[in-house]
């Protein structure tokens, strides 16, 4: 059976960021993933993990300006020096928390941009935060997002994204691999899964196409659960949901999944 991460960024948020580890925890999740923690610092959100026995499962790398509409600086120009000093506070983080996944965004490119220079750039920056990251035994993961919630994002396909781990080489340079946003660009899901799985560092689900609890929408998740065990993939899965009502009254899906299992 995988094993579930609620994601405290989405999820919960009927509480203040700090009371959702409990919360999680409460309604038996062994895991939390965030999008980004600098708001806290770190030791506050250590001493959430332990008290209620939580692992880390992801966060995210510093993503520039997020109210400006920036969404990662990994693939823009001219933002190498500022992409650096993010990588490097985003590693302080993980030291700190006993976290061996971070995710790095790519960017927005710009319409009219030249989409080839950002893409040298995106693999420049791949390979520096990949090093940097690999002294710490930290996975640095890329992740297509779809078009519809993220126009103009520079990495929207899962074989793209595999693409550019090839061509980076670094073997802490792993896709996150998110159902929704693969079901709304390319479909086929399952495939997906299975051609890439080596490559594959981190797996997020939520509905589609409202991106809610995993029970509601197009996609049959119990069978992809079993698909993931079938094919031996033994990380967290991270719940990326944003849920209906109250996060707690809708984990009957999970409850189902593992009265199954």
């Amino acid at each position: 059976m995988p094993r579930f991460a609620a994601n405290l960024s989405l999820m919960y948020g009927e509480h203040p960021f700090l009371d959702r580890f409990a919360a999680a925890a409460a309604d038996g999740f062994g895991a939390v993933e965030f999008l980004f923690p600098y708001e806290h610092p770190a030791t506050e959100i250590r001493a959430r993990l332990d008290e209620h026995g939580l692992a880390l499962a992801l966060f995210n790398a510093p993503p520039g300006d997020w109210g400006a509409g920036e969404r990662g600086m990994a693939g823009i120009p001219g933002r190498e020096a500022e992409f650096r000093d993010s990588i490097a506070r985003a590693l302080g983080y993980a030291g700190a928390l006993g976290n061996d996944k971070l995710h790095v965004m790519a960017g927005m490119v710009p319409a009219g941009a030249d989409p080839a220079r950002h893409r040298a750039v995106y693999l420049e920056n791949l390979a520096y935060a990949a090093r940097a990251a690999a002294a710490q035994g930290v996975t640095i993961l890329i992740e297509p997002l779809n078009p519809r919630d993220m126009p103009g994002y520079l990495l929207r396909r899962q074989d793209e994204a595999q693409a550019i781990r090839n061509e980076v080489g670094a073997a802490n340079l792993k896709v996150q691999f998110d159902c929704y946003h693969c079901q709304i660009v390319e479909g086929d899901v399952a495939t997906k899964l299975r051609r890439d799985i080596d490559g594959i560092g981190h797996i997020q689900i939520a509905g589609v196409p409202g991106r809610h609890e995993p029970d509601v929408g197009e996609l049959h998740y119990p069978y992809l659960f079993d698909l993931m065990d079938e094919l031996g993939y033994g990380g967290w899965v991270g719940c990326e949901y944003r849920p209906r009502a109250g996060t707690s009254a809708g984990l009957g899906w999970l409850k189902a999944y593992a009265s199954r299992a």
